[in-house]
């Protein structure tokens, strides 16, 4: 490689060059263009960037350089970069573009370079990259390109940095074939070249290109690092190649050498957007009494912090009356009024957020009714299976009273219970019965599910929530966007997003807990909640106890794969497979933010708050508690708890109070009342007992906002969170940061023994808190405990548990967690290509498939076009799933199949008369390849004559005979050996049946199956994995394959002789055509299958067809295709080029829309018999021209031609050309003749009635065959 200063011996010619900048500095909405001087009035060259390639901008096409200006004096090509801001010309790049580490230096090269051309204008400038046009005060900064570094021919990336122009041109040279010279064949292997090195690996100094500079080149393995969770890095830094070694022997690398490429580091900066979708805005409205309205952010919402993001909220406006509850005992306004929803938006957008409108009643009802009412109760692994009546009553009328109505009954019961003493025993009765509607389980289903129910209701309005989110998300995104879903609220989100943008990265984040299988396939909706979740690229918990559920319920609902999967940046992520697809899942547990609490804490009346508290309850050690009123947050067990204690421990009382605060929980309906009502029974016992020892204060959400909260946490000396099951609970990250300064001499002079938290185990953040006493909420005698552990525990261990705690509240922060999230999800792989996802499915059962880029429905034109052309074809068609239904499909079916207590499905007559046809035409070699064994298959396809026939995935073959109904003679693919070991493994196999419910075993002449289809999943798999090893040491000396197939295969084990499967048996037809045709090499194959079982053969097939393609395109000198799919797996083909045409087409095709080794797809066994007919049709069309070659091989007396004619009898003699005529009458009525050179068409007196034709078979019949080569089929 030839050195910077050295100069190619090249003079005139054109080069091609494709221009890389990377910009720091551009903002939203901002475009970079490349401009050549001179030509400023030209149209600019546009340069674009992905998310992955982002800061580099690149040219999508190389750019012809002519170098004939070599031979003059200055032989540069010199240009610079213009910033467009929404389309219009904003500025050209300057200095202050230049990255922070590069500032200084560039700056001052900059001004040198100005100085030294003001002393000497004459200076040569053949090795400076610079030209100041100007003054200093306004520098026109422009690139220069010595043209003495290009050559003709040849191919370069030229990497700039936007406002750096000194230094040595950072060019790639991109080494090409000797034999490609002309600019069309450079440009075009450019661009299957360069341009995918962009996608993968867009910074130059990763990329594995030869850099020209020195004498030698050099490649270097670059070592792949798992991606770390941090804020965004600085970016490399500007020229990072590797330096030169003297290793030359890597001069002819391509991008396919071996050696990996390191991917860009994940990372997050300004120009990253973010739309981030919630139930409710995190902002707090306020409407003044002239009708102004303001707003400031709600800083107790986790999702109200601050960043470098671009972020977009988009949730409802929580004002009065959002939940449809208008009236006198509800809230005098029902959201915020049409007529002002303009002003509310524009109040929001300084905030950046956009509100959804939903109508109240609508948005009440599916919050209250299907949120709180059905999936809160689930989600924290609670059923109702008995009735929740508070007297007991079983039964009861289902009320039809309005949703209004419902949720107003427990406030009117909460007003009439403050007047009394006790609680209204008619109004709770009321409220659960109107209540039980909404927490009620699958009694009745609802239309969507099947009849009328109340939860067709509930369901509908959650649904159409969701799409009102949908609608406002699809408004605010841009290209790009991240979008992050939050809350259980829009579980079924995602399915409606990636119908209008697939290629969104959408990430979901549960902040509740998530049920076991057990009790979340309880919900009648639980498939559609499940795959809603799916089709984002992430779904994110706080705990992995809960993402363990949510995988459980994916494999046992849904039947998916889970597992670690590798990552583009060398680590493993935990996710889900699914139709091609991986869902990654994540659980990172949440913080708070310590700036925005110490600032409350140090607020004035925050001091004097807690002050007040301490000086009320002076000389007693404070417990406090703050917990909504409903079962789950596990009041009751409290207070009993603080009963056993001062039970068993009377000295403590008089010293000790527990402060509760109860939030009102009216959307819990008589949960609520029920809760509260137990409560204030407990608390009067306990005050009866021991006067003043709980301080019992139900107060409503607004009431206790984090000023409140704060000031009584700081009072306090011990807090207790324990709920039964509880989510995310920041209550005990906020009480350790309010009691940091105890860990330090001065918050230790008032000699208070505070800073202890009890907290349940069942709460999440008891898995971060480890320094919490931590406590069965269950176990009475756990809390009393506690209770005894607090008031008694040591100076220094109460310390050291502070400080334990203190770690995780000052290390994790809320920006902290909402950044390793979001790493991650940005870290997920989706391919910018849309051809490589695909939609499947309607309504909620919608879902994205991963697919390869050009997975198409199978274009039955050109499938013809290539068949008409072809004279060797082979046709290779599964047999179960593709020329018949699938037996597979259905659990019972198949062990009816297997236990033979239920016949096969057979073909239709209508499928075996379109086979018997194929099989009829001379050209033809059609193969029926099944996993079947031989009696099912020649029961059913032995009466068709020249049809092959291959069972048991291949190991039994028939060969294509012409006698009809004639005995079959079968030979085996591998020879047929000892088969002892069929008795050993059926022996192993009967002991795991017996100890695995819902397993058998299936038995055909050369296999065994251990089917566990019908068993638990999970430990149907775990036996499958421990019979596959058992099997694997007792059948070590038999040579036999022990192949294990996953839940979604349909769960099974087998064992089959060694070397046996479709794709083998593909390859062993193919190299015996010769023996079984006229012909020695095929220009033509079809394969069709459904299965796993046949994606050998579809992977083996279409590699063969490639071959063949990339030799023709070699051949042809035509640029090479994109590399096969990563997905498929290589295999030796070469022993097959003797028996492929140069010019053979190959066409696979699976049944049924799924990630496949096949390059396109048919939907179902229908559609395979219409293209099976559109094939016969053509078949069976009598050829009406022959080209020469045709002609000459009738005179040579051989090839198809001949046997044509004669199964016609219109082949004429050898030396009367000009008889030789075929006739054929058209579609309308006329009979054309042909000869060597006379054509006479007589028309029949008669002409036929168009006819509208009813299917595919119909319209091929009155398509016309035009004379030309290449005139299309259709």
């Amino acid at each position: 490689m030839k050195d910077f200063s050295v100069a190619s011996n090249d003079h005139g010619g054109v080069a091609r060059v494709t221009f890389r900048v990377r910009c720091e500095t551009l903002g939203y909405g901002e475009a970079v263009f490349l401009q050549q001087q001179g030509q400023e009035n030209r149209k600019l060259i546009p340069l674009f960037t992905t998310a992955s390639a982002y800061p580099w901008y690149a040219c999508r096409s190389a750019i012809a350089i002519s170098l004939q200006s070599q031979e003059s004096p200055n032989n540069l090509f010199t240009y610079r970069y213009a910033i467009y801001r929404a389309g219009v010309f904003h500025r050209y790049e300057q200095l202050s573009d230049v990255p922070k580490e590069l500032h200084n230096n560039s700056t001052n090269t900059n001004d040198n370079d100005i100085n030294n051309n003001k002393n000497n204008n004459n200076s040569d400038n053949d090795n400076e990259n610079i030209a100041m046009i100007g003054n200093t005060d306004e520098l026109e900064l422009y690139h220069e390109l010595p043209l003495k570094l290009l050559a003709n021919g040849e191919t370069y990336v030229v990497n700039d940095v936007l406002g750096v122009t000194t230094g040595h041109p950072d060019i790639d040279h991109l080494k090409v074939r000797a034999n490609n010279t002309s600019v069309g064949e450079l440009s075009m292997m450019h661009s299957s070249s360069i341009m995918n090195s962009f996608k993968s690996n867009p910074n130059s100094n990763n990329s594995l290109s030869l850099k020209t500079g020195g004498s030698s080149s050099h490649l270097q393995k670059i070592k792949t690092t798992k991606k770390k969770v941090g804020f965004a890095p600085t970016p490399p830094s500007y020229h990072q190649h590797s330096q030169p070694s003297s290793d030359s022997n890597f001069s002819n690398h391509n991008s396919n050498n071996g050696y990996l490429q390191k991917k860009p580091p994940v990372h997050l900066d300004s120009t990253d957007g973010l739309v981030v979708a919630s139930a409710f805005l995190p902002v707090h409205l306020h409407r003044s009494d002239s009708g102004e309205w303001s707003a400031d952010w709600d800083y107790e919402a986790l999702l109200s912090m601050q960043t470098h993001l671009r972020v977009t909220r988009v949730g409802v406006v929580k004002w009065r009356g959002w939940h449809g509850n208008k009236g006198a005992d509800g809230s005098p306004e029902a959201g915020v009024p049409v007529n002002e929803r303009e002003r509310v938006e524009a109040c929001l957008r300084a905030f950046n957020c956009v509100p959804v409108w939903v109508e109240p009643s609508l948005f009440g009802e599916m919050y209250n009714g299907f949120c709180k009412g059905v999936l809160w109760p689930v989600l924290h692994n609670v059923t109702s299976v008995y009735s929740s009546r508070p007297d007991g009553g079983g039964g009861g009328t289902i009320s039809n009273n309005s949703f209004e109505s419902n949720i107003s009954s427990p406030r009117q019961a909460y007003h009439e219970s403050k007047r009394g003493t006790g609680l209204n025993t008619d109004a709770l009765s009321s409220v659960s019965t109107q209540f039980s509607e909404y927490c009620m389980d699958d009694i009745s289903m609802g239309t969507i599910h099947g009849d009328g129910g109340k939860e067709a209701s509930l369901w509908a309005a959650y649904t159409a929530v969701n799409r009102k989110f949908v609608e406002t998300i699809v408004q605010c995104f841009n290209e790009g966007d991240l979008v992050w879903i939050h809350g259980f609220h829009l579980l079924i989100l995602p399915s409606f997003l990636t119908r209008r943008i697939p290629m969104a990265k959408v990430g979901l984040f549960l902040h509740t807990p998530f049920p076991s299988s057990e009790i979340f396939r309880t919900l009648w909706c639980r498939e559609d909640l499940l795959r809603g979740m799916l089709n984002a690229d992430q779904v994110g918990f706080h705990l992995f106890e809960y993402a363990r559920h949510f995988l459980t319920c994916c494999r046992r609902l849904l039947g998916l794969k889970y597992g670690m999967i590798p990552d583009e940046s060398g680590g493993h992520n935990l996710a889900i497979e699914t139709n091609g697809r991986h869902v990654a899942v994540t659980s990172i547990h949440a913080g708070i933010e310590p700036p925005i609490l110490n600032q409350v804490l140090s607020h004035h009346s925050t001091i004097q708050k807690a002050i007040s508290i301490r000086n009320q309850f002076q000389g007693k050690v404070i417990f406090c508690a703050i917990d909504r009123m409903e079962s789950l947050k596990g009041i009751p067990l409290k207070l009993l708890g603080i009963e056993r204690f001062l039970h068993r421990c009377p000295e403590w009382v008089g010293k000790i109070v527990l402060i509760q605060v109860g939030i009102s929980a009216f959307e819990r309906g008589d949960d609520y009342l029920r809760t509260r009502n137990e409560v204030l029974g407990i608390v009067a016992n306990i005050n009866n007992i021991w006067p003043g020892t709980i301080q019992f204060q139900e107060c409503s959400e607004a009431e206790m906002r984090l000023p409140q909260r704060m000031a009584l946490l700081r009072a306090a000396d011990v807090v207790m969170v324990t709920p039964i099951r509880d989510g995310l609970n920041l209550i005990p990250l906020e009480y350790t940061l309010a009691h940091q300064d105890a860990l330090t001499e001065q918050g230790q002079a008032d000699n208070r023994k505070r800073g202890l938290c009890i907290l349940s185990e069942f709460s999440s953040c008891t898995r971060v808190m480890r320094g919490a006493i931590h406590v069965n909420p269950w176990k009475i005698s756990e809390i009393a405990n506690s209770f005894h552990l607090t008031l008694n525990m040591s100076e220094d261990e109460r310390m050291r548990r502070l400080s334990t705690a203190s770690d995780f509240v000052t290390r994790v922060t809320t920006q902290r967690w909402a950044l390793a999230v979001l790493l991650d999800l940005k870290g997920v792989h989706k391919n910018a290509d849309v051809g490589k996802y695909s939609g499947a499915g309607l309504g909620l059962g919608y879902r994205l498939l991963g697919m390869d880029t050009g997975f198409n429905s199978l274009e039955i034109g050109a499938v013809a076009k290539s068949y008409k052309k072809s004279r060797a074809r082979l046709i290779l068609m599964d047999y179960g799933g593709t020329i018949v239904s699938n037996d597979n499909l259905d659990n019972l079916s198949r062990f009816q199949v297997a236990t033979k207590s239920r016949a096969y499905s057979i073909p239709t007559k209508r499928m075996i008369d379109t086979i018997t046809a194929l099989c009829k035409d001379k050209r033809n070699i059609v193969f029926i390849v099944s996993g079947k064994e031989r009696h099912s298959l020649t029961r059913t396809l032995n009466d068709i004559p020249n049809l092959g026939l291959a069972a048991e995935h291949g190991m039994f073959i028939s060969w294509p005979t012409p006698a009809h109904g004639q005995k079959r003679i079968w030979e085996t693919l591998v020879p047929d050996q000892d088969r002892s070991w069929r008795s050993i493994a059926i022996t192993v196999m009967e002991v795991y049946t017996s100890r695995t419910h819902g397993s058998y075993i299936e038995e055909t002449e050369m296999k065994v199956l251990w089917q566990y289809r019908d068993a638990d999943p999970e430990f149907g798999y775990l036996q499958a994995r421990e019979l596959e090893d058992h099997l694997s040491n007792v059948l070590r000396s038999f040579s036999v394959d022990i192949l294990h197939g996953g839940v979604e295969e349909g769960g099974f084990v087998e064992v089959r002789p060694k070397g046996v499967n479709k794709g083998v048996v593909a390859v062993h037809i193919l190299r015996n055509m010769p023996k079984i045709s006229t012909w020695e090499k095929i220009d033509f194959a079809l394969v069709l299958g459904d299965d796993h079982c046949d994606e050998p053969m579809l992977s083996v097939m279409r590699q063969i067809g490639r071959r063949a393609t990339d030799s023709r395109r070699a051949r042809n000198r035509e640029p090479p295709l994109p590399p096969m799919p990563a997905t498929m797996i290589l295999v030796d083909i070469s022993s097959c080029d003797d028996f492929v045409s140069s010019n053979a087409v190959a066409y696979t095709c699976t049944v049924g829309k799924k990630p496949s080794a096949a390059a396109n797809y048919l939907h179902d066994v229908d559609e395979v018999q219409e293209f099976l007919d559109s094939l016969v049709k053509v078949s069976t069309t009598e050829k009406k021209s022959f080209s020469s070659v045709d002609l000459r091989g009738l005179q040579q007396g051989g090839g198809f031609e001949k046997n044509i004619f004669q199964e016609n009898n219109k082949l004429a003699s050898n030396t009367g050309w000009q008889q030789i005529k075929s006739s054929q009458t058209r579609g309308f009525g006329a009979t054309r003749s042909l000869s060597m050179g006379n054509f006479a068409n007589s028309f029949s007196p008669e002409v036929q009635t168009p006819k509208v034709s009813a299917n595919l078979n119909e319209f091929l019949t009155t398509i016309e065959d035009d004379d030309g080569e290449e005139a299309p089929f259709f």
